[in-house]
């Protein structure tokens, strides 16, 4: 569903799934938005621009977007636990562009940073931008941190977690993606288009090869 140029809706899907399943179950993920919604106002203003980011690259089609649902509030309380290792130190190598962000334990205020760098490309700044130039600043960062060198951008880590607070709500878990609850017969071989949506109770639908 993201529309950026290094990621298909297929791609999307199949790291949703790895993700998810890494970082544990949809409800555990819901649990971690709801102790955000009751944060302080830093933390609730932190959610809005990651909702405002998170609906930038999966915007409202058919199914609600990754702001709709509130996406911001999970990668705001993801990334304050160190979930896909947000919290750790930066590498000695990190350039003094990634390190002005540095927390005093070392590791990267990844929101600050993202703020800094959408800011810069979307100027004045990403949220009073228009949707068209929000878009265009942060296809811009995408394709930055998925270029050659960028294994350790830190665009990585926010944007799986969008993908996974996503595709663990339940417009992500049960519309984006079909939930069938009792899953119905097993067919070995079945067409697969680009309006296929995978089962996201079966994570072995997930991965299309």
């Amino acid at each position: 569903m993201t529309h950026f140029p290094t990621w298909s809706r297929r791609d999307a899907i199949r790291m949703a799934a790895w993700l998810t399943a890494a970082a544990g179950t949809p409800v555990a993920a819901r649990s971690v938005v709801r102790k955000a919604a009751r944060g302080g106002p830093a933390l609730k203003g932190d959610a809005a621009f990651l909702d405002a980011v998170s609906q930038t690259m999966i915007p409202r089609t058919a199914t609600p977007g990754a702001g709709d649902v509130h996406t911001g509030a999970f990668v705001a309380m993801a990334l304050a636990h160190g979930l896909h290792g947000a919290r750790q130190p930066l590498a000695a190598d990190t350039t003094s562009a990634f390190r002005a962000y540095a927390r005093p334990d070392g590791s990267l205020d990844h929101i600050a940073w993202l703020r800094g760098a959408l800011d810069r490309r979307a100027a004045p700044s990403f949220l009073a931008a228009t949707p068209a130039r929000r878009h265009t600043a942060l296809a811009a960062l995408d394709a930055e941190a998925f270029a050659a060198g960028g294994d350790h951008h830190p665009w990585h880590v926010v944007k799986a977690l969008i993908l996974t607070g996503y595709y663990t709500s339940e417009a992500g878990g049960s519309q984006e993606l079909r939930y069938e609850a009792v899953p119905g017969r097993y067919d070995p071989d079945l067409p697969v288009t680009p309006q296929t949506r995978a089962i996201s109770n079966d994570w072995t639908a997930v991965d299309f090869g």
